[in-house]
Order: C-alpha cells, then sequence, then structure tokens
C-alpha cells in the first residue's frame, strides 16, 4: 500500500496502441484479413453518430473483403507501425515510457484462425518488438484480442457466437504465452469486451443479419459468454506456462450520474452501473451476478452453459482489472433529455461538463470516482489502460501547440493522484494513444489523440512524417518527476 503522497515509485507510466490502428502492413508476411481490416470510413456520416459508422452487415463486409485497396478501409494503413515501430519506440522511450500497451493481431499468427501451425513470420515481428522494447526498457502490457479477430471466423462461424472459437482463440493464446514467455509479463485477455453490445462485429466477429432472426440479443450473449470462458482458460495457462505472470481484464468504465435526484433517474442509474460492472464482476468474482441473471431471465434470454463452464471461470480470475475511461454519462427517465455521444455510447448531457469535438464530456472527477468505486468493488490492483481526448490539431510552423490535450491530462492525473492518496492501489497508466493512430469508432486520421502527431489525413495523404506535439515534452517531464511535475 502507497503510504505516500502521490504517485507510488515504480508506477508504469506508459501509452497504449491496438494493432488494427496502428500497424497497417494489412497483406504483409502472411497476415490474414481481420475484422478491422473491413471497416470503412464513412466521410458523409455525422461524427457523433457512432452506430452508423460502425454498423455492418454481410453485403458490406464481402464487399470489403473483396476490396483490395485501402482507400475506404485506413485500418489496413494504420501509421505503418509494422515497419516504422523502431522509430516510434525511440520516441516513446524518449519521453521516458516504463510501459507500453500494445496488442497482438490474432490474424497475424493464425490467418484463417482454424491453421495447424502459426504463421512464423507473424511470430516473428512481435518478438523483435517486444526485444525492442526490452531494450528500451519499456515493459510490455499485450492485449490477446482487441478487435482484430480473423475475418474467416467471423464469415465462417459468425464469430464468438460458435463455441469452435474457444479452441481457436486457446491455441493462439498458448501459442503467444510460450513464445514470449521470456518477454512478457502483463497480459489483457479481451479489449473492452462490454463493448459486445455496442459493436458486435468489431468485438466478436457478429453480423447482425447473420444471427437468427429476433435472437441477436440472445447469441451475442452467447458470444459474451464464450469469451468469458475463453478468458479463464488462457488465464489459466498463461498462469502455467509463464510464472510470475500476470493477467488482467480489460472494460469500459462508463460512470453514470443521475441527471437530477428524481428517484426514477437514480434506479435507472443503479442499473446501468450494474451492468457495466457485470463484466468485471464475473473475471473477477468468477460467477454471474444473481441480478444479471434474473435480469436475463426475465427478458426471455437462455445463455447454454456447457458442464465445467462455471467451474473454469470460477477457479481461473483475473489478477487485476484495466480500464478504459473517457468520460462519464447521465441517465434520466425523461425521454426528451438530450443525448450526447461518449466512447460508442450516448448518455444524457451532463450541464456541469466541457465536452470534446467529438461530444465526449470531460469528467476528471469522474475517473477518481470511478478508480474508488472499483477499487472498493474488487479490491485488486487497478491499471487504467486507456484515457486521452480526441482533437483536431493544427500544425503552425511546423509546429503543434495542444494546450487543450495537457490540460485534460493534468486533470486527470490530479484526479488519480487524489484516488491513490486516498488508498487506491493503481500500478499503471497507459494514455490512448501514444501517438496518433486510426479512430477505432469512426476510422479517421483527424481525430487525433497522440502526443506524436503523425502527418496522414482521413483519406491516407501525408509523408507519415513523425512530429513531436507540446504535450511530447510536457508529459516528458511528468513521467520524469513521477507525477510530481504537472
Amino acid at each position: 500500500m502507497n503510504m505516500n503522497n502521490g504517485f507510488p515509485k515504480g508506477f508504469m507510466w506508459g501509452g497504449a496502441i491496438a494493432a488494427n490502428q496502428a500497424e497497417g502492413a494489412w497483406n504483409v508476411d502472411g497476415k490474414g484479413l481481420s475484422v478491422a481490416d473491413v471497416a470503412t470510413y464513412k466521410p458523409n456520416v455525422d461524427l457523433k453518430n457512432y452506430a452508423k459508422h460502425m454498423s455492418i452487415d454481410s453485403e458490406t463486409v464481402q464487399r470489403a473483403a473483396e476490396d483490395t485497396s485501402d482507400k475506404w478501409h485506413p485500418k489496413r494503413r494504420g501509421i505503418d507501425f509494422y515497419h516504422r515501430y523502431k522509430e516510434d519506440l525511440a520516441l516513446f522511450a524518449e519521453m521516458g515510457f516504463k510501459t507500453l500497451r500494445v496488442s497482438i493481431a490474432w490474424s497475424r499468427i493464425f490467418p484463417t484462425g482454424e491453421e495447424a501451425d502459426p504463421n512464423e513470420k507473424g511470430l516473428q515481428f512481435y518478438e523483435d518488438l517486444f526485444n525492442e522494447m526490452k531494450r528500451l526498457n519499456i515493459e510490455p502490457i499485450v492485449t490477446l484480442s482487441h478487435y482484430e479477430m480473423p475475418l474467416s471466423l467471423s464469415l465462417k462461424y459468425n464469430g464468438w457466437v460458435d463455441r469452435r472459437v474457444i479452441d481457436d482463440f486457446v491455441r493462439f493464446s498458448k501459442v503467444c504465452f510460450k513464445r514470449y514467455s521470456h518477454l512478457v509479463k502483463y497480459w489483457l485477455t479481451f479489449n473492452e469486451i462490454d463493448s459486445i453490445h455496442r459493436h458486435p462485429f468489431t468485438t466478436a466477429g457478429i453480423i447482425p443479419d447473420q444471427c437468427e432472426e429476433g435472437k441477436e440479443e440472445q447469441e451475442i450473449y452467447q458470444a459474451l459468454h464464450h469469451q468469458f470462458v475463453a478468458s479463464a482458460l488462457v488465464t489459466k495457462d498463461c498462469h502455467e506456462i509463464i510464472k510470475g505472470s500476470q493477467v488482467g481484464c480489460m472494460i469500459t468504465k462508463l460512470t453514470t450520474y443521475p441527471r437530477t435526484c428524481d428517484p426514477l433517474d437514480v434506479e435507472l442509474t443503479l442499473k446501468k452501473n450494474l451492468e457495466n460492472n457485470f463484466y468485471a464482476d464475473v473475471q473477477v468474482f468468477g460467477t454471474y451476478p444473481k441480478l444479471i441473471l434474473r435480469d436475463l431471465e426475465l427478458r426471455g434470454i437462455n445463455i447454454d452453459f456447457k458442464e465445467n463452464d462455471l467451474e473454469i471461470m470460477k477457479e481461473h480470475t483475473v489478477d487485476f482489472v484495466s480500464f478504459s475511461y473517457y468520460m462519464s454519462m447521465t441517465e434520466s427517465g425523461d425521454k426528451n433529455a438530450e443525448r450526447t455521444p461518449g466512447n460508442t455510447v450516448l448518455g444524457v448531457k451532463n450541464p456541469y461538463l466541457k465536452s470534446t469535438d467529438w461530444g465526449w464530456q470531460i469528467d476528471p472527477k469522474g475517473l477518481k470516482i470511478s478508480l474508488i468505486e472499483l477499487y472498493d468493488r474488487y479490491n485488486v490492483p487497478l491499471m487504467i489502460v486507456e484515457n486521452g481526448m480526441g482533437a483536431k490539431d493544427e500544425i503552425q510552423n511546423g509546429e503543434i501547440h495542444d494546450p487543450y490535450r495537457i490540460a485534460y491530462f493534468k486533470s486527470h492525473f490530479k484526479a488519480m493522484k487524489e484516488a491513490i492518496n486516498e488508498g487506491v492501489d493503481l500500478i499503471a497508466y497507459t494514455s490512448w494513444g501514444a501517438i496518433d493512430i486510426v479512430s477505432a469508432s469512426t476510422s479517421q486520421m483527424s481525430k487525433r489523440y497522440g502526443f506524436i502527431y503523425v502527418d496522414q489525413d482521413d483519406e491516407g495523404n501525408g509523408t507519415m512524417e513523425r512530429i513531436k506535439k507540446d504535450s511530447f515534452y510536457w508529459y516528458k517531464e511528468v513521467i520524469e518527476s513521477n507525477g510530481e511535475n504537472l
């Protein structure tokens, strides 16, 4: 327990990216198509309409899979991290990163997900990446499934709806644990596992029109259950293969307040927060919450539990909880209350908060509240593995001045510090993203999160040159002083 004031000694400061948004090289060295490779940039859709940006159907997927260019599929380009990772890691090391959260693209290792043997070139890429990180004293935190499952498993089985995908994922994970046992200690199973309801295709390869008619919700919950079982199985394998390894779950923290003290607003908010906690509850406590089971029963949703599923989940729980936190929301029984977007969700607008260009409300106090709530509930170490703001950055005389980003981080770091001082065991912080990458929801480059500017526009034009923003130098000082110099 940290009894001093401020960030504990050895606190892991860093940043985060995902393979599908950064690597590019979508058809290089034997990589197979992933669900991210068919995500389409939609320039004429309102930026705040995430449902439209992430909507998918069989015809769109088929058309995108047959398209051999990257013009409308920016995640195929990313920022070419695949070829430029040494240059980017050197910049992260210059900032003083202690850790970097990355993901392994499943379809680089198993192009269709079902091969008997892994793709050696894919394995070698990540070995080289982790070795370079080790050389620079940057600790990897590695996500096994970050919105990039092989497209083939989606087309063949409707993704995680089919139980067979569990075995494919376990095989892939085991290969990674064995290959990188000497290089990676911290692992995350599924990125924002709860997001399966918001974008089932991106998260679990589910194409809604391939679900049985009227059974889409049922099939999504079944797929989620398969991911819970898979998460427990790979946690077991990781602990056995890599001595001293730590495995975490990863959830979207969607902290919600009542819009007013009307008891209806309070009740709706309570239920929303219980639902948000459900995903970590299963992975930390190893059981489905009774209220969630009752809610599913009332909604006529029946999950098919196989023999031993619950025992496996109970026996192989995670070591820590990691989460993304970008904004908070409010909830109201008033049907006419103004709604505003957040991290691929809509919530009722909070009049006390400012918003980003994309409508996400900025709430550092909400991060402190989230940390206290999560630590009180789970009593395991916490990691904030995504936090940041998407903004339009402008180059002026070769420089990028981003005081708005510095102000965002400064206020959130103060909130983290307060939570730590009040007893929360927070061990790592990785901002999203460490460098500008393609946006997960809108597939844009112009929605920039990084400390490092990448010269590329939404259509893929640009030199890909990396330019340090003002926030780069500011974050460097934060890390150097272990959060004392904000």
